[in-house]
């Protein structure tokens, strides 16, 4: 039996949604949100650890946006994410953007959010534009990184520290030096969330 991709490559990181995408053997090509339950803890868990034996190493999850909550929830989002990971003793992709979408979609605090994720289990953010369509957001790729979006990540890397980040911009792609700059503004607010960090261990 050959190697896995996993073991052949050896990737930074392995990441996947944490979501269902389908339902009766058919794939709904969608991102779809879980009940945020205890029993959809452990349900989702054990799967997330039978993965992580198979590849011999811990993978990420990710949160996804939403645009509507079950009924049966009991728990809020961030505290289902938290006891996912905790449960499964895996790390976590934080997607600034997705967090953003769904707070304002569903009337949650973004900064809340962000506060109450574990710090050790974060391996890595996800940045994005999204479409707004008034009475709600639309996780899309296809725009550019919204200003609260921006600020929301400062108050990630104050929090979580020097993690790595991605943007994506799947759609309506700009030409190349608008891209640089993204990127480049990322940096500056890394460096500028860092400093604050600096700034603040010094002080105590």
């Amino acid at each position: 039996m050959g190697l896995t991709p996993a073991r052949r490559f050896e990737p930074a990181w392995i990441s996947d949604h944490l979501c269902w995408t389908g339902v009766g053997g058919h794939n709904l090509h969608d991102l779809l949100p879980l009940p945020h339950t205890d029993e959809v803890v452990r349900h989702v868990a054990a799967r997330i650890r039978d993965v992580q034996d198979f590849l011999g190493r811990r993978i990420l999850i990710e949160n996804v946006s939403s645009y509507l909550q079950f009924a049966s929830s009991t728990l809020n989002e961030w505290d289902f994410l938290a006891a996912v990971a905790d449960e499964a003793d895996c790390a976590i992709l934080l997607d600034i953007n997705n967090i953003f979408v769904t707070a304002f979609n569903h009337g949650l605090d973004a900064n809340a959010y962000v506060d109450a994720i574990p710090a050790a289990r974060v391996a890595q953010f996800h940045l994005a534009g999204h479409s707004d369509r008034a009475t709600h957001l639309l996780d899309t790729h296809d725009h550019p990184v919204r200003d609260q979006v921006w600020a929301l990540y400062e108050r990630a890397v104050r929090r979580f520290g020097a993690v790595s980040a991605l943007i994506e911009w799947d759609d309506h792609i700009p030409e190349c030096d608008v891209l640089r700059a993204t990127a480049e503004h990322a940096r500056t607010v890394h460096a500028t969330a860092t400093r604050h960090l600096e700034t603040h261990d010094a002080r105590s």
